[in-house]
């Protein structure tokens, strides 16, 4: 099975950093600046950037965006400096994106999450020259003498007493934008790594061009589409899937400060939002809202999900409210600029237990430990290779060759494809749980579970035993009271013996996640060994 071509621009084969060729759309913008003025150039008064009481189309967006350019200019930053953003979700985030590509300047997203050492890691290690940042978040920045090639510091906030924005974006648009190449790295994200020091994943204008259009054909998105923003803006899911796919199309984007359900619902009724993109708990947490069905969300058209299974009672529930919603499982990463598969919306009822199928131009392998692709359905590491795949990490050519071949990008996910193309992925290679000998993949445990009307969703991590080597623990987020055994006795009645969870922990407070939405299971596997 594969995308009907007849929603997909034309590709063909082409070179790409040096030593790979994979499949590319013929007609596309040559960079990210390009993309934002093909937005303007076929939409120029349709809306762009909503936040709160501020909307700006895309005429207003791209002049606003060329007057932080000229800032940019008069503080003598050159093709290839970094700028370091360090906003929560906020109009002004986009609006840098597109003047540091106007300049081909290279924007490093930070967290907003992230503590002092931690910025001052990745400021150090990307040599940053510039840091813009929340006003609030003033205290976590790290001393000039650890981060001395940061020359600029630029606060942001809503009192203009506490704001350097105005003041830096107060200046005549800057003329014709910086000649740039496709393959020059447009932004840097570091991975949030379980081990050792993030890697600062460098996203190429040709990678973030491509995801867009990846994004905008598959779903079949147009000018007339409206996306709510309610993930973070600095991971790739918020850029990619939000920002930069909207730009492509030339839609709008509504932009949330921070998820909340009640707060999500009535932004999404009240602009009539199209589109959206977000963790399958949210969700959730949105049905959980007592007056859901009170709100009109009939222009609501494509509810894309990612980082874990969507349970199939809320496919369900999903559907009974919102009928024209189709839900479409996108997996991806950072290396991989968001998405490497999309299930078609219309396949998601009856491909649950699947991710997608690989997006157009992508393949996708299950890889065994002897270096041999997997026969279909078969388990294996799966290795990504397309047009969206990053170039390498920046300043680690270490980590860079450790993570690709040929192309290749080593996703350290354990999955499998199967004979129709569709993707499966069941566990990271370091949480599968090895009982007695026994595998057990996590998503197949925490799925079964999601079925359940108490669990709103849950994580399975190893528990250390001196006998079998782990054990199956369960971390479980409720809602109202329900024990251990009732759930144990929904999962051994769909579940192997030896899958079931032996112990588990209920709470209703939600499970620890990094910014980019996935679960800490490290952090579980801690506390629980503590």
């Amino acid at each position: 099975m594969d995308w009907s071509q007849s929603q997909i621009p034309p590709m063909r084969l082409e070179a790409r950093f040096g030593d790979r060729v994979v499949p590319a759309f013929c007609d596309r913008p040559m960079s990210l600046w390009a993309m934002v003025a093909e937005a303007c150039a076929r939409n120029a008064e349709g809306e762009a950037l909503i936040a709160g009481h501020v909307r700006l189309n895309w005429r207003q967006a791209v002049e606003q965006a060329a007057r932080i350019a000229a800032g940019f200019r008069k503080l003598g930053l050159q093709r290839g400096d970094r700028v370091a953003i360090l906003l929560g979700n906020r109009i002004e985030f986009p609006l840098l994106l597109f003047a540091a590509a106007h300049e081909g300047l290279v924007t490093v997203l930070l967290s907003t999450r992230q503590q002092k050492p931690e910025i001052a890691y990745v400021l150090a290690d990307c040599g940053a020259r510039i840091l813009i940042h929340e006003a609030a978040l003033a205290d976590r920045l790290p001393d000039a003498r650890d981060i001395p090639d940061v020359i600029h510091r630029i606060a942001i906030d809503d009192d203009p007493a506490r704001s350097h924005f105005a003041a830096f974006a107060d200046s005549p648009p800057a003329p014709a934008p910086v000649e740039v190449g496709e393959e020059d790295t447009a932004m840097i994200l570091y991975t949030s790594g379980t081990t050792g020091k993030p890697k600062g994943a460098m996203l190429a204008h040709c990678n973030i061009v491509h995801s867009s259009m990846v994004f905008v054909s598959c779903l079949q998105l147009t000018s007339a589409d409206r996306s709510i923003a309610a993930v973070p803006l600095g991971h790739v899911t918020g850029v990619v899937a939000n920002i930069t796919t909207m730009v492509r199309c030339g839609g709008a984007l509504i932009i949330m400060p921070e998820f909340k359900a009640a707060d999500y619902l009535k932004l999404a009724a009240r602009e009539r939002v199209t589109y959206t993109v977000m963790v399958p708990a949210m969700y959730n947490l949105c049905l959980l809202q007592p007056d859901f069905e009170s709100y009109d969300l009939s222009s609501w058209r494509i509810g894309g999900f990612g980082g874990a299974p969507m349970p199939v009672a809320t496919i369900e529930r999903l559907k009974a409210t919102i009928p024209g919603l189709k839900l479409a499982n996108c997996y991806g990463a950072t290396e991989t600029t968001s998405p490497s598969t999309i299930m078609p919306g219309e396949l998601t009822a009856s491909h649950i237990d699947s991710v997608g199928l690989p997006c157009p131009g992508a393949c996708i392998v299950a890889m065994g430990a002897d270096g041999r692709e997997q026969p279909p359905g078969e388990i294996g590491e799966l290795w990504i290779r397309s047009a969206s795949v990053i170039k390498g990490y920046w300043n680690n050519p270490k980590a860079t060759a450790e993570s690709f071949t040929a192309g290749f990008w080593h996703s350290g996910d354990l999955g499998s494809v199967d004979a129709e193309g569709f993707v499966r992925v069941f566990d990271r290679q370091k949480d599968m749980i090895n009982r007695g000998g026994l595998k057990i993949y996590s998503a197949e445990v925490e799925s079964v579970l999601a079925g359940h009307p108490a669990v709103i969703e849950s994580a399975i991590v190893a528990k250390s035993c001196p006998v079998l080597g782990e054990r199956v623990h369960a971390v479980v987020v409720a809602r109202g009271p329900v024990s251990g055994e009732a759930l144990r006795a929904w999962c051994a009645e769909r579940l192997s013996d030896y899958k079931v969870p032996e112990t588990m922990t209920i709470t209703a407070d939600p499970l620890p996640r990094n910014a980019n939405g996935k679960v800490l299971k490290r952090q579980l596997r801690e506390l629980l060994g503590s």
